[in-house]
């Protein structure tokens, strides 16, 4: 069975955007890990809001940035709003739940069994946190205090145990944590 991933940035008060969704404040100046996990997955899974951001990210940077920087993964996005995405994308509306768990049974591209990445959503994370159906956290803490913004962890209706997986310390003062679901 592969594994939902939620690997995002969080500044140290815990928000993942600031005030009027910003996201500026994320560290760009070296891979922090990111290519090693890129390797790992093999799709994205993102609710309507991250997908959006997502694309205009993807026009505002331009044709001689490379496009998507995620183009050879499947995107997921969970919405009852959206119609129309572009070739390699999924919209998954109705009941997304067993959609997502039909997902981590499957073999994902090409039967090699990569994870899947939770990709943004304060909404969606905290939907399928509910449902049991993350499996790990990779948050990387940045050493700044946003003030306001949108929560990691808005609210939960129970605890969650977590298992620390490893934690790595960059020079730039980004913390990079680990932690698996110990449903």
């Amino acid at each position: 069975m592969r594994k939902i991933i939620l690997n995002l940035a969080v500044s140290l008060d815990g928000f993942i955007e600031g005030p009027k969704g910003e996201y500026d404040w994320c560290f760009s100046d070296q891979d922090y890990g990111m290519s090693e996990f890129l390797e790992q997955i093999d799709c994205l899974l993102m609710g309507r809001k991250s997908y959006e951001t997502l694309r205009e990210a993807v026009s505002k940077a331009g044709p001689d940035s490379g496009g998507d920087p995620f183009a050879g993964k499947h995107k997921y996005i969970v919405s009852s709003k959206l119609e129309s995405v572009q070739t390699g994308e999924t919209v998954i509306a109705g009941d997304f739940k067993a959609a997502i768990a039909r997902l981590k049974n499957e073999d994902g591209k090409g039967g090699d069994g990569k994870n899947i990445w939770l990709f943004g959503g304060a909404q969606l994370t905290d939907a399928l946190l509910q449902e049991k159906l993350v499996d790990e956290f990779q948050v990387s803490v940045h050493p700044l205090l946003l003030g306001a913004g949108t929560r990691l962890f808005r609210q939960l209706d129970s605890r969650v145990p977590l298992e620390l997986a490893g934690c790595k310390q960059y020079d730039s003062g980004l913390v990079q944590l680990s932690y698996r679901c110990r449903w």
